[in-house]
């Protein structure tokens, strides 16, 4: 079976920042906890036209130009931005397509939440392992979940990092280098109704009297509830997911030399990195850029690089977790295969 490797990544981020003392005069909460125990010092924000699908068209044509490829060459887009994006009911990913003239490929979206990445590249590996006719494979998309937060709902305090970018990732069967291996992902739907947005579904719509305001964002029913069975759950699917990518690479913990990994509350990235025996040297901690949902792998992978904390023949793991809940890990061989 012909391997299938990275060929570039692209990323955009929005210039403007959210600082953590905005964060605090925002919410109410202590500077210090928004810095320390959160890890926030700084997250981007987008402009106006920081749109989630043309963010994820300014990072696919980035990773195309790295690449030195013409985009006639993409066989699939996978759209892996939010379903939050400039139009509702909207398939983000045929636009794409025709923005950065894709015009042999065909395209659709995807959604895990901030899992889609990860998702995304087990599909688009396992499209080219199945269909010889597909050679190359576009994932490209935006974020900016951001715009949901109620910064006065106590419940949400949670996702007070999520910020905004766009990230691309540009695959092809057959190439030599970055070695995509195996994924895992582990879902839980006992959380699923756990992080809503009360309206705009079937079941209250926007129309609804009385319904505006605070329910046109992301609340929590059930916080306590929710945190107590999280805590119990959510270290463990992390090291599962990622000790399972692993094994099925033929590889285990010890062989991890850097750990993409998403922004999260600095206790629980290092508890993480604790458990597997690494150091924050062989990882980066996102408190400059927020959590961009599932873009903070491709950050991270673009920091890493520059950073030189990612190596030839090093073995890199890209770790994801969203809201539903979902976890997921991706194992890749970098540089010559």
């Amino acid at each position: 079976m012909e391997s299938v490797g990275i060929m570039s990544i692209g990323l955009y981020l929005p210039e403007q920042r959210m600082s953590s003392q905005e964060i605090a005069a925002a919410s109410g909460i202590p500077v210090e906890v928004v810095e320390q125990k959160m890890g926030i010092k700084e997250k981007t924000i987008p402009a106006l036209d920081d749109h989630p699908c043309e963010m994820g068209i300014r990072a696919a044509k980035q990773a195309i130009d790295r690449a030195g490829i013409q985009p006639e060459e993409i066989e699939v887009v996978i759209y892996i931005g939010e379903e939050y994006k400039e139009y509702p009911v909207w398939t983000a990913a045929i636009h794409l397509q025709r923005e950065i003239g894709a015009v042999n490929a065909w395209a659709f979206d995807i959604a895990l939440r901030c899992g889609t990445s990860i998702l995304g590249m087990k599909l688009a590996k396992d499209l080219m392992t199945a269909d010889p006719a597909i050679r190359t494979v576009l994932l490209a998309g935006g974020y900016r979940n951001g715009d949901l937060v109620n910064y006065q709902n106590p419940r949400t305090r949670f996702l007070f990092n999520l910020s905004a970018g766009g990230g691309a990732i540009l695959l092809r069967r057959g190439w030599t280098q970055n070695e995509v291996l195996a994924t895992h992902i582990i879902t839980d739907g006992s959380f699923s109704q756990d992080v809503i947005i009360p309206t705009g579904g079937t079941k209250i719509s926007h129309t609804c009297d009385g319904k505006a305001g605070r329910w046109g964002y992301f609340d929590v029913p059930d916080a306590k509830g929710m945190k107590e069975r999280l805590e119990r759950a959510s270290l463990q699917n992390f090291l599962e997911a990622i000790r399972q990518s692993l094994q099925k690479s033929g590889l285990s913990d010890k062989d991890i030399d850097y750990l993409g990994i998403l922004h999260m509350k600095r206790s629980a990235h290092e508890a993480i990195l604790k458990e597997l025996g690494l150091s924050s040297e062989q990882t980066i901690y996102l408190d400059h850029y927020g959590h961009m949902g599932q873009f903070d792998q491709i950050l991270s992978l673009e920091l890493g690089l520059q950073a030189g904390k990612i190596k030839e023949s090093d073995v890199v793991v890209l770790v994801s977790a969203g809201i539903g809940y979902a976890w997921g890990a991706t194992t890749i061989r970098w540089g010559r295969v």
